[in-house]
């Protein structure tokens, strides 16, 4: 194991339901500490088990009225922990010792200046550049329906704003905190630094939840768990598999065996690039499976998108079944899961933050498959999961790639799959990250790619009449794809990319540009 146990300092985040929750469990890992995410009615055992050091309460989403709204469990305070509030968990705790919380003349969702009226642990010291109006303020992010109208007893108020008379309050006694706006999000300038005021001073947390030390730690955990015996892996080409693979060998050599199905709707030649990353740089055993043809004949005639995913899913899981079956001595499987992945599955059994669609991952393996688990990513979020991938060695470029979805094109593909399509869709996705490169725009951008839509267009090519498809490019800048504005590229970055578009590929006639935000739209067409 690591010379210093990295879980032991831990800070608990309680989720009543925010759509941000995730934030702050990312900006406190970020400041290297570890966390975790529970529902805000998790059982008092499970929280005295995991042992934290401090509490953090969510905000929560809108609602009619906020008397509907859970309170905090009392064992929170009887843990005699610091505790800090937020939005909603603001008002819940002042609600619970005395105070009064009452709906705000108008409900505010915006940037605001919020001044700090009193010495405190948690502000002091933290400010943005004071102005002649505001010489002690903070830009940050405020949203709320209510407000704390008269304070809890021993609160004092910390922070006001115009039309927030107390934007945020203390107890420096018992050390509990509340925030009426919401560090986490970026829009507050200062928000990491609250943070780490919270976790590292106040709750006195070490930062040791670092990319090196979790690496060593993994390792360690691996081979602790398998010993001299023998795993696989589905290797997808994605980050999250693609770290596992680079871990797992780096731990535990040749006993990794990887199975990589290329169902020929990837990239364009990301079956040869895996491939050689992994079997011919790193040495690593992959047993390559190219199923391109078995994908197609299954997805003829499919339209509806999520029978698409479903068909992807579960063609996966029945060849990576055939395959495992091949192979002798194998005890452990290894998947990719990731922190968001555990918290997003406990919300469908009933926890309290709310999915707006269904992921693309694909589908669980078969109950009959007799492995035991290994998944080395379990505690991790995505960003994480990147700078691990940095650590292992594995290149910057591949690592921070954009996000792809796990049924690959299928998903990017409006209507029925064919290869014809793929082909163009391929090619087409490839110039425009080209170009996006060759720009300086790709790292500016979260996302970009090409959608095939089935709908033909006229146009004229070479001084020849061509009816072709159509395909609409896409990218998008996002801190958390939770939220995402469409990335406003330059009009000549787009003349670019269009004309190659279409006078490269002979069966597209016409490329146009998607401007829609999330929300209301999704970042994926389906």
């Amino acid at each position: 194991m690591t010379a210093q146990d990295i879980h032991a300092d831990r800070i608990l985040v309680l989720d009543f339901g925010s759509p941000f929750t995730q934030l702050i469990a990312r900006r406190i890992r970020g400041i290297g500490v570890f966390c975790e995410i529970h529902p805000f009615d998790v059982g008092e055992d499970v929280i005295r088990a995991f042992n934290p050091r401090g509490i953090i309460l969510s905000g929560a989403p809108e609602v009619a009225q906020f008397s509907d709204m859970p309170a905090v469990p009392q064992w929170v305070f009887d843990l005699q922990l610091p505790v800090l509030g937020l939005g909603y968990g603001m008002h819940a705790m002042a609600q619970q010792f005395g105070g009064q919380v009452q709906g705000a003349a108008e409900r505010q969702f915006a940037t605001v200046r919020v001044d700090v009226i009193a010495a405190n642990a948690l502000l002091d010291g933290v400010r943005d550049t004071a102005t002649a109006v505001s010489p002690s303020g903070l830009d940050v992010l405020i949203s709320h329906g209510e407000q704390v109208t008269v304070l809890p007893l021993g609160f004092n108020a910390i922070a006001s704003t115009e039309s927030c008379a107390i934007a945020g309050i203390a107890d420096a006694t018992r050390n509990y905190y509340g925030l009426q706006f919401h560090p986490e999000e970026t829009q507050t300038t200062q928000g990491l630094a609250i943070i780490s005021r919270f976790v590292l001073d106040i709750c006195g947390c070490a930062g040791l939840w670092t990319p090196a030390n979790i690496v060593e730690d993994a390792i360690a955990k691996v081979r602790a768990q398998v010993g001299n015996r023998k795993v696989l892996l589905g290797l997808s080409g994605g980050v999250d598999s693609s770290v596992v693979a680079a871990l797992l060998h780096k731990a535990i050599g040749d006993q990794l065996t990887c199975v990589f199905v290329d169902h020929g709707l990837l990239r364009l030649h990301e079956g040869d690039q895996v491939m050689r990353m992994f079997a011919q740089n790193m040495g690593v055993k992959v047993i390559r499976v190219d199923a391109e043809q078995r994908y197609l004949d299954l997805l003829k005639g499919v339209t509806d998108p999520e029978t698409k995913r479903k068909i992807i899913g579960r063609t996966f899981i029945e060849i990576f079944d055939e395959e495992s079956s091949k192979l002798e001595g194998i005890d452990f499987l290894a998947q990719g899961t990731i922190y968001p992945d555990v918290i997003e599955s406990a919300s469908i059994k009933g926890g309290k933050s709310v999915a707006v669609k269904s992921h693309h991952n694909v589908g669980g393996l078969p109950e009959d498959m007799k492995f035991e688990l290994v998944e080395p990513l379990r505690e991790l979020f995505k960003d994480e999961v990147r700078k691990l991938g940095v650590e292992l060695g594995l290149p910057h470029d591949m690592v921070y790639r954009h996000p792809f979805p796990g049924p690959g094109l299928g998903v990017r593909i409006l209507g029925e799959v064919t290869k014809e399509y793929a082909d163009m869709l391929r090619l087409a996705d490839h110039i425009f990250i080209e170009e996006l490169r060759k720009a300086g725009w790709y790292d500016k951008t979260s996302q970009a790619f090409a959608v095939f839509l089935p709908v033909r267009s006229v146009g004229v090519v070479n001084e020849e009449r061509r009816y072709a498809w159509v395909v609409s490019l896409r990218a998008i800048e996002t801190i958390d794809f939770m939220t995402a504005r469409w990335a406003h590229l330059p009009y000549e970055l787009l003349e670019t990319v269009s004309g190659r578009i279409i006078t490269e590929i002979e069966g597209i006639s016409r490329v146009v540009y998607d401007v829609s935000s999330k929300p209301p739209a999704t970042i994926e067409w389906e």
